[in-house]
């Protein structure tokens, strides 16, 4: 569809700060019309372009401008409204979920994010070790290590992930990559807990929640349209 199509769904956004944002980010991931209204419908900008949302330690472990782009990416939290089992399944359900519908996580993940791979195998003097998902960000030209969670956070997840983003800096990453940053995935992520897990890591972490299709009603309830909303609304502009 045109941009007159998707000038019409921005129009339905009300807050001008707001329209301004998803305009640009129409713009700079050439959504369609379709894309775009998922993305209004799923709150996309209350769950990215909020920093007040998220829980990380970039700015005391990444660069500039890196620190602030890599905040950019994050997401709190993450839709996986194509994982429509209920809420019991085990992290690898979950990862095999995700992975059978790459092209769906790639599109919640955000601009530049490529699969390199899942239980993503390292040796290290002997002993197996698994990475639960491996991504390299073009953006900001990063490799991304996501580890899945199917319980609220706990201190002792931040040590393991800084464990496993050494090891990716130390025997993945190229000399010109920047470093390799982590996203602790959690179905609640306990703020004050996460940020007193991260202040002394040495290693860039971000804690995000995750919703699955059986969760996501409640939490997108009252909030910006529905996707048969705003549908509905440009069949009626046509």
């Amino acid at each position: 569809m045109s941009w007159n199509h998707n000038q019409v769904l921005l129009d339905k956004v009300k807050d001008k700060e707001i329209r301004k944002w998803y305009a640009k980010e129409t713009i700079e991931n050439g959504w369609s019309v379709s894309i775009l209204t998922h993305q209004i419908a799923s709150k996309l900008y209350e769950r990215q372009a909020l920093l007040e949302n998220k829980t990380t330690n970039f700015d005391e472990t990444l660069p500039t401008p890196t620190n602030e782009q890599a905040k950019e990416l994050l997401k709190n939290p993450y839709i996986f409204d194509f994982i429509t089992a209920n809420k019991d399944l085990k992290e690898l359900d979950i990862e095999r979920e995700l992975t059978t519908n790459i092209t769906k996580l790639l599109l919640e993940l955000g601009n530049g994010f490529a699969f390199v791979g899942r239980q993503y195998h390292l040796e290290i003097e002997n002993e197996d070790y698994y990475i639960d998902l491996l991504f390299y960000n073009l953006k900001v030209r990063s490799y991304v290590v996501i580890e899945l969670k199917t319980t609220e956070f706990k201190p002792e997840y931040a040590g393991k992930l800084n464990f496993y983003l050494s090891a990716v800096d130390k025997y993945i990453k190229d000399e010109n990559d920047n470093p390799t940053f982590g996203i602790l995935l959690c179905k609640d992520k306990k703020k004050v807990t996460a940020e007193l897990a991260l202040k002394d890591i040495n290693k860039p972490i971000g804690v995000s929640e995750y919703k699955i299709l059986s969760e996501i009603p409640e939490f997108l309830e009252n909030t910006l349209p529905s996707i048969e909303d705003i549908e509905k609304r440009l069949e009626e502009s046509e």
